[in-house]
């Protein structure tokens, strides 16, 4: 696995280039991401290119042995094409601009920025496509960041309409499929429509789901109107996003099918912070991060291109965007390099080479500090390139578990989520580190995806039933687990004909005739397990598998298939996952806490969350088939 780290050369002296690409070498980096801000500086007056300083930049670089990373510019639009169409920007919920002075002051609909866009892409990719230091394009920056992927512009009304008229041909299709006989929302045309922002009370759910399909189609689009351009102009080059964690704003299953390597930006301290994680978890893991969060990341984006994955921003010290910042404890951004490699990264880099002394940002740690004395992180770095030298690539291991990730899903929920505990990103989460707890490795995979050859099959929640899924399913001998409002939708979010799990009663008997959501500390006891949350009422034929204190079922079996009528904890959780792993023949490990196992093609890592060493004694022994080479770490 290769190392890298952004870098911002228009940010620093020129008299300081040479010799920081020269101290990159020596830290164990070959890749260096450049350029994904620097519109203004390309461009500073209107079809004004100042290309002098960017050839010297990479010019430098590649003088260094390293290799460059070049990010489109799109994310950062400069004032003055702002100022040249004011429309451009994006709109809020509650209609108000999304204005100049930081970044991401676009709406993906704006036909008018989008030309601009392919624009400052061509001349990008014409002057530099051809350039042998040139081996991966960045499109963009984390597309969606800052609650940016729907927008309520004019030109996002506009392109909804159209959008509404190629998927349903008819405005009274439109409100059949929606319901819209309910409080008179019936429209003449599609001209009429607008989007479900600033109703009274909340707007109908299918004009939500379908606005969000809409938006994410957007940045489908803009990202592939980019992607045509560097492939056309710059062959041979791999073609990158760099998606964010815990986001679900657009499907990025359907952008990483138009790109070659999918990456993300690991900030395991910034998200355990800022996402739902309890306060004793944020205690624990303050330093370390969680001990799913990075590997949840790893295994969801490996799964977005074909297996091809990398990190393309990895946290080195405190950020500057979460509510508290802490320094990760000494080692860990060696252990979170080396378990990007463990789960067959292609390159990690880290964000930033130098911390900024100005500007949003100045807070950020980097591999330096603004006086360019190394930080702490500089030694680690060190420290995983010379244990990546000794262990050789990493090759990802088809694992025994597919997970079934669908963003669809979050929309779903989200719009309509019952219970404001009922939280799908988090649902699908637990089933993971449940499964990683006891040493699996998981694939996670998209609903379309093919599920043959593993040996268990975990749907944690799945709204809308894609077309041809539970002949897939029904086609497995593996144990299979349906969570909880699976198949409690139709694609345009009403509820299935005989109710819910609607199409998945082909394989799982059973009817859901009620829901409830539970407020915090009320449920049902279970044996060493509790109904929280959510729970559905269930009639069946079926006698239950498993039932809660009162005799109500909770887990009803057919064959492999399992169906959980409930939001399960993590004691209900265990219990599962050691049912499954013995009906599959699946080998389980009593890992203590913060432990977790990864398995690449060829070698066996174990990883310490925990913020004390951890002895656990015999653990090569039950990890390791001979052919396997461990590897101390």
């Amino acid at each position: 696995m290769k190392l890298g780290c952004c870098y911002y050369p228009e940010h620093w002296p020129e008299s300081i280039w040479a010799e920081d690409a020269r101290r990159m070498r020596k830290m164990g980096l070959s890749l260096v991401r450049i350029g994904e801000f620097a519109w203004s500086r390309i461009e500073p007056e209107p079809g004004h290119y100042d290309w002098d300083w960017l050839d010297r930049a990479i010019d430098t670089l590649a003088a260094a042995g390293l290799k460059v990373i070049l990010g489109t510019p799109t994310a950062t639009p400069p004032k003055w094409l702002l100022d040249s169409m004011p429309d451009m920007v994006a709109i809020d919920e509650n209609g108000r601009p999304r204005g100049f002075g930081s970044r991401r002051h676009y709406c993906f609909s704006h036909e008018g920025y989008r030309a601009e866009c392919r624009r400052i892409v061509t001349a990008l990719a014409t002057r530099y496509g051809n350039h042998p230091a040139i081996v991966i394009w960045q499109t963009d920056n984390e597309y969606g960041c800052h609650d940016t992927v729907l927008s309520f512009s004019v030109a996002a009304a506009a392109a909804f309409r159209n959008w509404l008229a190629a998927r349903y041909g008819a405005v009274e299709a439109l409100n059949a499929a929606w319901g819209n006989v309910f409080w008179s929302m019936e429209y003449r045309a599609f001209a009429e429509i607008d989007p479900p922002h600033l109703t009274v009370t909340e707007a109908n759910p299918a004009h939500w789901l379908d606005y969000r399909r809409f938006a994410s189609d957007q940045v489908v689009s803009f990202n592939r109107e980019q992607v045509d351009i560097l492939s056309a102009l710059s062959p041979g080059r791999d073609i990158t996003h760099n998606f964010m964690g815990f986001f679900t704003e657009f499907d990025h299953h359907a952008v990483g099918r138009d790109i070659d390597v999918a990456t993300w930006d690991s900030y395991p301290l910034g998200f355990l912070e800022q996402f739902w994680f309890s306060s004793e978890e944020k205690h624990a893991f303050l330093r370390q991060g969680h001990p799913d969060i990075a590997a949840f990341h790893h295994d969801l984006y490996r799964g977005c291109s074909n297996g091809r994955w990398g990190v393309m921003e990895q946290q080195p010290g405190p950020v500057n965007w979460a509510r508290f910042n802490p320094a990760p404890l000494q080692g860990m951004v060696a252990l979170w390099t080396l378990e990007a490699a463990a789960h067959g990264a292609e390159f990690t880099s880290y964000f930033r080479w130098r911390q900024a002394p100005f500007a949003q940002e100045q807070m950020h740690a980097g591999l330096l500090r603004p006086d360019s004395s190394e930080a702490e992180a500089a030694p680690e770095v060190r420290a995983a390139a010379a244990a990546l030298a000794d262990i050789g690539l990493q090759a990802a291991a088809k694992a025994p578990v597919a997970l079934v990730f669908s963003y669809e899903a979050a929309w779903t929920i989200g719009i309509q989520p019952q219970g404001q505990s009922f939280r799908y990103l988090e649902l699908v989460f637990e089933a993971y580190s449940a499964l990683r707890a006891r040493g699996l490795d998981v694939d996670i995979v998209a609903p379309h995806a093919d599920l043959s050859g593993y040996r268990m099959v975990w749907v944690p929640s799945l709204p809308i039933i894609p077309e041809g899924l539970t002949e897939k399913l029904a086609g497995l001998a593996c144990p299979v687990l349906l969570g909880p409002r699976s198949g409690s939708k139709t694609v345009s979010f009403g509820m299935p004909e005989g109710l819910a799990p609607g199409a998945l009663r082909d394989i799982i008997p059973l009817t859901v005739t009620r829901v409830e959501s539970l407020r915090d500390g009320s449920g049902e006891a279970g044996e060493g397990w509790a109904v929280t949350r959510w729970r559905e009422d269930v009639a069946s034929d079926l006698a239950p598998e498993m039932t809660d204190a009162s005799g109500r079922g909770v887990v009803f079996r057919s064959g492999p298939v399992r169906y959980c009528a409930i939001w399960p904890d993590r004691a209900f959780l265990r219990l599962i996952v050691e049912r499954m792993a013995g009906e599959a023949g699946v080998h389980l490990l009593d890992l203590p806490a913060g432990i977790r196992v990864r398995r690449s093609a060829s070698h066996a890592f174990t990883f310490n969350y925990a913020a004390e060493p951890v002895f656990v004694p015999h653990l090569d022994k039950a990890l390791a088939p001979a052919s396997w080479h461990i590897a101390p770490l």
